[in-house]
């Protein structure tokens, strides 16, 4: 590819060099760099790309892409940009030829529910043959073939190679997570949505947007770069402020909701232990609506699933059979081990807000005692205080006992976190106990319950590994219930 082609409708200064040259490849980590190519230098949050531009300079990079004040003394050519990480996204879309331009692109945003929204829609597009391609905290899906990403919402680059690879696939859809992180970051930037959706907004990643109204501000992008719909949850305070933004501005406004006056709304809602029966109305009629999972937390999710398929042209039928279809979520209210006297759920629950949700739908169902077996990762400072005393206040205020542990502490004083969450259950009068090891944890739990508890080992979820200083860890929850099981047997 010819520069000329790769920089089309970039804004940037010449510091030095030739337009007219052929590269090889595009990077912005500097191990990556290959001879003939683009090294975008990023200015992270602990390494400065620049610092490396003499790395990408050994391994053959001919052109450098910078926003500092940096000499490079070597015969190669130079841009300078305003901001790198959104030159990096435009350089990416149009490395792969603007892959999204292409392609349906449905992008979810909010606090909690995003991933079970693309499974029931991978599950309704299905019904018709059609495939659906996922990205998002589960991984990234393209026809059978699934693989891990190292952020809910890849790098830009990682992005549009991901969306390149759905069209040689002939994977014309695609639905994905899209964080507040990947948005405040210009991660999608340069990225062609065609329908945006809003679940809800809840304390979470305050160490980065620092307030509720930055965290909004930040999910709220989304919505300026759709071309279709936007479709909002209009029982959420924060989607009715969305509501009021969006009204009368570009792609049609479609509203979802349980309680409010919406244009998809739900009816004869019936609660069950693992799954829930209610009517859909939608302007082209209703239908009933069987969801495999339990829980309110489940109708606004099939709610914005629901919609999202309307908007796409699928028949109530088709909906209907796309959403029974999904039998569980891995992590999400997933019952691990069952028996006559035994009951053990692995929720991804992980914000005061999914917790208590999660806590609240098991309640009901619940014969004897809830015993929660959780931890805080949060950042440190007062955000990550705040986070573990809100999360304790939860645990002490819906569930019976807690049995408080680790999870994910990475480099952060492990007995910090404990005892903050422990000041939080004992000032709101919680029953507890604290054993560090996550295994041990879940094994305590195992023992003191009796016939007619639930234990919900909230915080993991899917997720196999746990982090504890720079190591990763296997630590797979489902295996490690059924390994402990066989043994009281």
């Amino acid at each position: 590819m010819l520069l000329t082609s790769l920089i089309k409708d970039l804004a940037y200064t010449l510091l030095k060099g030739d337009l007219h040259t052929e590269i090889s490849s595009l990077a912005y980590d500097s191990r990556e760099v290959k001879a003939g190519g683009v090294f975008v230098a990023i200015s992270g949050f602990s390494v400065d790309g620049h610092r490396f531009i003499d790395k990408a300079l050994e391994l053959g990079a001919t052109v450098i892409v910078v926003e500092k004040d940096f000499r490079v003394t070597a015969d190669v050519t130079v841009l300078r940009v305003d901001d790198t990480r959104e030159a990096l996204a435009r350089l990416a879309a149009n490395f792969y030829q603007r892959p999204t331009e292409q392609m349906n692109l449905l992008g979810i945003t909010g606090t909690n529910g995003k991933t079970s929204i693309t499974y029931f829609l991978k599950s309704i597009f299905e019904q018709t043959g059609t495939s659906l391609g996922i990205i998002g905290t589960i991984g990234t899906v393209i026809g059978d073939r699934t693989f891990q990403n190292k952020n809910t919402t890849p790098e830009s680059l990682n992005l549009q190679h991901i969306f390149a690879d759905m069209i040689e696939a002939h994977t014309k859809h695609c639905v994905m997570e899209v964080s507040s992180h990947a948005l405040n970051l210009n991660r999608v930037a340069h990225s062609s949505f065609n329908t945006g959706i809003f679940t809800n907004l809840t304390p979470d990643h305050l160490e980065l947007h620092h307030t509720m109204e930055e965290y909004f501000e930040a999910k709220a992008k989304l919505f300026a770069m759709t071309t279709d719909y936007n479709i909002i949850n209009a029982d959420d305070p924060y989607g009715k402020i969305l509501m009021d933004r969006l009204r009368n501005q570009g792609p049609g406004l479609i509203t979802y909701a349980i309680e409010q006056e919406a244009d998809i709304y739900a009816t004869d809602i019936s609660y069950f232990a693992d799954y829930t029966t209610y009517t859909v109305n939608t302007p082209k009629g209703s239908i009933p609506i069987m969801v495999n999972l339990p829980g309110a937390i489940y109708v606004y999710n099939s709610l914005a699933a629901i919609a999202t398929a309307y908007c796409n042209q699928f028949s109530l039928q088709q909906i209907a059979d796309g959403i029974a279809a999904v039998t569980g979520i891995k992590g999400r209210l997933e019952v691990v081990y069952q028996d006559e006297d035994n009951k053990i759920i692995v929720d991804f629950a992980h914000t005061e807000d999914s917790l208590e949700k999660a806590l609240t739908t098991i309640r009901p169902f619940t014969a004897g005692k809830i015993i929660l077996v959780f931890g805080v990762y949060a950042a440190d400072g007062e955000s990550g205080t705040e986070k573990r005393r809100s999360m304790a206040k939860v645990a002490a205020t819906f569930a019976d006992f807690s049995v408080i542990t680790s999870d994910n502490p990475k480099e952060q004083d492990n007995t910090l976190i404990i005892r903050e969450i422990v000041e939080g259950i004992e000032a709101y009068h919680g029953a507890y106990e604290a054993v560090v090891d996550r295994r041990d944890a879940i094994a305590f739990a195992i023992e003191i319950s009796q016939k007619g508890d639930v234990i919900l080992i909230a915080g993991k979820g899917h997720e196999t590994t746990q982090i504890i200083g720079k190591t990763e860890i296997p630590f797979n929850e489902p295996e490690i219930v059924k390994e402990l099981m066989r043994k009281t047997k």
